[in-house]
């Protein structure tokens, strides 16, 4: 199996003064930090292309094909698979020409040597950007090529089960009573699910990305686990929907607040699009007193950072910064 030169597991440790900030017991807030995990400026995709790379490989693919907003983490990091495994990469991004900006991933995409195909219209029409990418991919393979499809954000049951291997990992570190994560195409949350089971609540935070989310996380999270050989989930998934803002890539006020305080108490950066609305989730968790003071809990970072370095969330943190 081609190797990603990922960092696994990735460090765990405290956020004491921002758990202070929110009233909490400062041994009680955590950061899982999977912005850390190295392949290209690292992110939680690095892991399910670690097991969607080598299906690829085994199955004799010559291409990687995928999608998202123009801002994609899982593009970025795609692109960046590929070349470690000698493959071509063929990214169908969405964007809107009103307000596109070539910096951030898109930059990263083009240094990375990706082919873009650019999807007019909205920021992420998720059924229409699949169907793209599937129809994207038969084209390759009528001139032929062997493309290898992966879903958006890498999330199928294969993708997800990487991170049922997560879950293992802080249940034997921490033992949380809660873990915190961005939920965008669902696969990380749905892993982390199949892999607590009982164990951990875990609360999703919808960045909205992708419609009709709980059937999709509970899908996944079910056959993520039969993959695992766990046992299969039960009940529904935790899903905050007030923390969307505009929709996906939209960041909020919220938003906002969370990624300036997390940033001026323990120096943790987060991106607008999908860490700031689930830290967001925590701080409106911890407000209503969904979690206590004392309530163990681990935040997912799942990286992220290029998105920062745009325009418009440069613009979006005017005067902010002093």
């Amino acid at each position: 199996m081609t190797h990603l030169m990922t960092v696994s597991p990735t460090p765990v440790h405290r956020l004491p003064r921002l758990a202070e900030a929110l009233d909490m017991d400062p041994s009680c807030l955590w950061v899982k930090r999977e912005d850390l995990t190295g392949l290209a400026g690292g992110g939680n995709k690095a892991r399910k292309l670690q097991v969607l790379l080598a299906d690829a490989l085994e199955g004799g693919y010559d291409c990687l094909v995928t999608g998202g907003g123009a801002q994609s983490n899982h593009a970025r990091m795609t692109a960046a698979a590929a070349n470690i495994a000698g493959l071509d990469c063929e990214l169908l991004l969405t964007r809107r020409p009103d307000s596109f900006d070539p910096g951030g991933n898109v930059l990263l995409d083009r240094v990375l040597g990706a082919t873009i195909h650019w999807v007019e219209g909205a920021v992420l029409p998720y059924a229409e950007l699949e169907s793209a990418i599937q129809e994207h991919s038969e084209k390759l393979a009528l001139e032929g090529r062997r493309p290898y499809a992966l879903p958006i954000g890498g999330s199928s049951a294969l993708g997800a089960r990487s991170y049922a291997e997560v879950a293992r990992e802080l249940d034997n570190l921490i033992d949380p009573d809660l873990v915190v994560v961005a939920t965008g195409s669902g696969g990380t949350h749905a892993g982390l699910v199949a892999g607590f089971g009982e164990h951990c609540r875990v609360l999703g935070v919808d960045v909205g990305a992708r419609p009709a989310l709980a059937p999709a996380v509970e899908g996944l999270a079910v056959a993520a686990a039969a993959m695992a050989g766990l046992s299969r989930p039960s009940g529904s998934c935790q899903l905050d929907t007030g923390q969307t803002g505009g929709g996906y890539g939209v960041p909020s006020e919220a938003a906002r607040e969370a990624l300036l305080t997390a940033a001026r108490t323990d120096a943790l950066l987060l991106d607008p699009v999908y860490t700031a609305k689930a830290m967001a989730g925590l701080f409106a968790a911890r407000r209503s007193g969904r979690i206590g003071r004392t309530t163990r809990v681990v935040f997912m970072h799942t990286g992220g950072l290029p998105g920062l370095f745009t325009r418009r969330f440069t613009e979006w943190l005017a005067g902010e910064s002093r």
